[in-house]
């Protein structure tokens, strides 16, 4: 890769007609895999989160349907036009506004114990989920300016790291566990490819374990939680029952499943069947072949997102397509992991499937910054090719 300014998305013009005016501006499609795996995963996630929630309110699914109406023209939107504002708005503003947020959430009425949501009236806002792409932009833009110094020394990459350290502070004092943990993972990743040294990079991980053994000791239920994945069975009727009735979804629906809506788990025995837990309804009725081509789908997304990093021309398209990658599949391979007990319960969704406003835009949002940079990969390569 090579450091330069950022590529920006040009419209190809057509020749001129024999009438002398141009015709119409066409643009480059973004990648064609990339596409199909999002639509493919929008249509699986509304079958289920209509068949999940459809015992809760037919209401929810008309909101989700909403939701990822308006989340496909935000991903159309910024698919064409992304790299063309952020040649206006600093990465420093959005990070900005996204703690501004984080910061007003504290002081909103608790939902569940916890301030993670902004009542607009008709929409309620997770600030945490803006959050996310406003790191993940931030620490690309951080890394383009210094990517040839980057493993000089620890001094190099105090700046981003600093930066998710309040990203990450704020969020705790929610209190949340599961996006923090998402995004300093995302962030250690971006800095381990970035080419950081591993002495430091042990450094940061050493740094961070005492926090997280902290969250989890200070917070009761954390501790109880904790317990409970250890030993589901033993703890079955209190805190390990959530966990131990996603598992008796997913083993009941065999390799084939029950059949779509015939789901017994999610009729009020399984909490938040539609949200956290959803990925136990898919597996109970669509099975066990089901849950594979939805895991194949994510793989086959952060194969396509690493391949559009690597042949990006510069480092700020390099590094924001892998970290936009890693944070959509890294988030749903922690929640499948939550669902199969092979990790901590934490609450995070599953991209394109749990219900919930916020997380379905900033996803397809995410999706649409990811096709721009692929559109840019393929107009250059378009134009070299013309060479």
């Amino acid at each position: 890769m090579r450091k330069d300014k950022v590529y920006l998305l040009k419209s190809v013009k057509a020749p001129k007609n024999r009438g002398g005016a141009p015709q119409k501006t066409r643009l480059i499609m973004p990648d064609r895999q990339l596409m199909f795996i999002m639509f493919a995963l929008m249509l699986f996630g509304l079958v289920f989160s209509y068949s999940s929630s459809a015992f809760e309110s037919s209401a929810l699914f008309k909101r989700q349907l909403i939701f990822e109406c308006a989340g496909v023209v935000a991903a159309v939107f910024l698919s064409q036009y992304y790299l063309k504002l952020q040649k206006k708005i600093s990465p420093i503003v959005i990070l900005s506004a996204a703690w501004i947020l984080l910061v007003i959430v504290l002081f909103t009425p608790k939902v569940a114990n916890v301030h993670r949501w902004i009542n607009f009236g008709f929409f309620n806002l997770q600030p945490s989920e803006l959050a996310k792409p406003a790191l993940v932009i931030y620490v690309a833009f951080y890394l383009n300016n210094i990517s040839a110094g980057v493993s000089k020394s620890i001094k190099a990459i105090a700046p981003p790291l600093v930066m998710t350290a309040v990203t990450l502070g704020l969020m705790m004092l929610a209190p949340e566990l599961g996006a923090p943990a998402l995004l300093f993972s995302v962030v250690f990743l971006m800095l381990f490819v970035a080419g950081a040294r591993l002495k430091h990079l042990l450094l940061i991980l050493a740094c961070a374990i005492p926090v997280a053994a902290y969250q989890v000791i200070f917070y009761s239920y954390r501790m109880k939680r904790f317990f409970s994945f250890l030993s589901p069975e033993s703890a079955a009727g209190a805190d390990g029952y959530q966990l131990f009735q996603s598992f008796l979804a997913i083993g009941s629906g065999g390799w084939f499943g029950k059949g779509l809506g015939n789901s017994e788990l999610k009729l009020q025995y399984l909490p938040a069947a539609h949200t956290d837990f959803i990925f136990a309804i898919i597996a109970e009725e669509a099975g066990m072949f089901g849950a594979l081509i939805l895991v194949a789908l994510f793989a086959w997304m952060l194969a396509r997102g690493i391949s559009v990093a690597r042949h990006a021309k510069n480092t700020f398209n390099s590094m924001l397509a892998l970290g936009i990658t890693l944070t959509i599949t890294l988030q749903a391979f922690l929640n499948m992991g939550v669902a199969v007990g092979i990790l901590p319960t934490k609450g995070l969704p599953l991209p394109f499937f749990s219900y919930g406003g916020s997380s379905v835009l900033v996803t397809m949002a995410m999706m649409g910054i990811l096709f721009n940079i692929s559109a840019v990969e393929r107009a250059e390569q378009k134009e070299e090719r013309k060479k």
